[in-house]
């Protein structure tokens, strides 16, 4: 697992200064405090700040075949590809020398073997740079994971293209230019982050999910989708599928298969998974917040990791949502050392805007400050890797507002109200905080990629027959990858944390993907398979229990007299609103009054993501 950077490109700002290489390294290092690395050559840079966790005194990056400066092929790699082991016997049958066990050093040889078809080998998490040099022109290559769990941000300029794994990184390059996406408060303040590959800066991307770059002066870039895994079955090197399953999964559903059998085929998918991902070589935890998802996670991964630590988040004192008994018991239930993080209120005032500048953007969920919080002692505990139970929710249908689409009756409406839950701030009340220049402003530029109709912008959830297909694409193909797993990424990386994910691995994504949508939610139950599959695992009160989301109890810390309301009157003042220009200082104080004379959770929500907000606003106009 690393933090990655590169450029490549010509004319003045070819050779880029050693000095601002330094800089881009610097800004991700937390990411990578194990080794620091950079390669320059004419028109080119790449580097690696590396967390050593696959064979730790290997894995000199950037890994590379022939001559480092001509004629060779260099590769620069974030994430861990979990089938190293089958692909080195591979090339090592077909004369390959290579110079470690670490799961990296097999790219730049698996690359000479397939080209740009390289990926499809890989089974893993992953953003992978490839420089090939043997052509008289440079081109360089950029790939992402089925799943965009290894995000890599980008800018393409008049004279070159710059990559890095992190916003504030990529930002450290002198040539990106730093003009803000003025459509994207709007779309932050709708969706809780970007969605897609839009970023806050108007020249600022992040390649999708499944994803080629290629890159080359006189060629230009173009990116390419691979098909999603869910579309072409369990991926590489799963073999889950078409082994010991039940349920006759494997050539897809056929015949009948009911709850059980779903579930059965559920905890065979994750028992591989789990198994597999808690193997490492440095020591490895599990994040278990006291619910289904993150307690089976825990229940399977003690059966591999007899000495298995297991963490949640606290708070002291009493709030709504606390989940320390039920951590505590799904511990004792699987035999596991358990941690309990304890997050003080009165530290949110510090640790908040050092989240937001770690996300590099905006992000309006709560879980930010949690999360940066429980990875921190995570690796001050001495874990290096940690299993957490994200994904379940999206693939197998945990959210409440899943649960009323379904059961809206046939015919009526229910993909806007759908829309209107994941909102950070709702529609009504976005248009009472903008002002008319910035109402006017989007009005005229709605925010659309260059070549769509004038005001055209597609909603990325329409009213479809089948609504849970039609939430799948939304939930697990835009949702997730900007708004859940890039938080992951950012905020465990901050630490120098791994983060594995079982759920998202390709046998249970692949799987969840074809279970029918009945299956998974219906009759008032959501993630029924899981729930099957838990059975016996984890304590009945967990089953029991209703879904309790891993977060922060914001309704309550903003209330009058918590130094969380304090903070957010302080940072939303007047004056500091209105240098953005784009909210109305007086509406916003409005909220924050209606906000502490009736705690209402929908408010309380509102005033959180402007905090957030403001703050990464206040810290792009200190950098400028």
């Amino acid at each position: 697992m690393c933090r990655i950077f590169g450029r490549l490109g010509e004319g003045p700002a070819t050779r880029v200064d050693r000095a601002d290489l330094a800089r881009v390294a610097a800004r991700q290092r937390h990411g990578g405090p194990d080794r620091q690395s950079v390669l320059a050559g004419d028109g080119w840079a790449l580097g690696c700040n590396r967390l050593a966790v696959t064979d730790p005194r290997g894995g000199d990056q950037p890994y590379r075949l022939g001559h480092a400066f001509e004629g060779g092929i260099l590769v620069v790699f974030n994430g861990e590809i979990y089938n190293h082991a089958e692909l080195r016997r591979r090339l090592l049958t077909r004369g390959h020398r290579l110079p470690d066990r670490c799961d990296g050093s097999v790219l730049p040889a698996l690359y000479a073997e397939y080209g740009p078809a390289f990926v499809e080998q890989l089974d893993g998490m992953y953003a992978v740079a490839v420089l090939d040099l043997r052509a008289e022109e440079p081109e360089l290559l950029i790939a992402t994971d089925p799943l965009g769990m290894k995000p890599v941000y980008y800018h393409l300029g008049a004279d070159g293209l710059e990559f890095a794994s992190e916003l504030p990184a990529l930002l450290a390059f002198p040539t990106v230019r730093r003009e803000r996406w003025e459509p994207g408060l709007d779309r932050y303040l709708r969706y809780r982050t970007p969605l897609g590959e839009r970023t806050l800066y108007r020249h600022v991307r992040v390649l999708p999910p499944a994803a080629v770059a290629r890159y080359s002066v006189s060629g230009g870039l173009r990116i390419s989708r691979r098909e999603a895994p869910a579309e072409v079955g369990a991926g590489v090197g799963s073999g889950v599928l078409s082994d010991g399953l039940s349920g006759g999964l494997s050539g897809g559903l056929s015949g009948v298969l009911d709850e059980a059998g779903a579930g059965r085929d559920t905890l065979a998918a994750l028992h591989r998974e789990v198994g597999r991902l808690a193997r490492a070589d440095v020591p490895v935890a599990v994040v278990a917040s006291g619910g289904l998802d993150s307690g089976l996670v825990a229940a399977l991964a003690a059966q591999t990791l007899p000495d298995l630590h297991t963490f949640t988040l606290v708070h002291p004192g009493h709030w709504p949502g606390d989940e320390r008994r039920h951590a505590a018991e799904v511990a004792r239930y699987c035999g596991a050392v358990h941690h309990e993080v304890e997050l003080d209120p009165a530290d949110l005032p510090d640790l908040l805007p050092r989240t937001v500048a770690h996300l590099g953007q905006p992000n309006a969920d709560p879980i930010t400050a949690s999360t940066h919080a429980l990875f921190a002692a995570v690796r001050a505990a001495g874990f290096t890797v940690a299993l957490t139970g994200d994904g379940a929710d999206e693939l197998f249908g945990g959210y409440d507002r899943i649960r009323t689409a379904v059961a809206t009756p046939a015919g009526r409406p229910w993909a806007g109200a759908y829309l209107e839950e994941v909102a950070a701030v709702p529609t009504a009340l976005r248009e009472r905080l903008y002002t008319a220049d910035y109402r006017a402003e989007l009005d005229a530029d709605p925010g659309a990629d260059p070549g769509a109709e004038p005001g055209a912008e597609e909603p990325p959830l329409r009213e479809e027959p089948d609504r849970m297909a039609a939430i799948w694409r939304f939930e697990t193909g835009l949702r997730m990858p900007a708004y859940h797993l890039r938080r992951v990424d950012h905020l465990s990386m901050a630490s120098a944390v791994e983060v594995r994910l079982p759920y998202l691995q390709p046998a249970v994504h692949g799987l969840a993907h074809r279970l029918p949508g009945h299956l998974k939610v219906s009759g008032g139950r959501v993630k029924k398979p899981l729930y099957a599959a838990a059975r016996g695992l984890v304590p009945d009160s967990v089953l029991r229990r209703p879904k309790q989301p891993f977060t922060l109890p914001v309704t309550a810390m903003l209330a009058p007299g918590q130094p969380l309301a304090a903070f957010a009157r302080d940072v939303l003042a007047p004056d500091r609103v209105r240098r953005d220009g784009r909210l109305r200082a007086e509406r916003v104080t409005a909220l924050l009054d209606r906000r502490a004379g009736v705690p209402e959770d929908t408010a309380a929500r509102a005033v959180w993501a402007l905090l957030v907000h403001q703050l990464w606003a206040d810290g792009e106009s200190a950098r400028h």
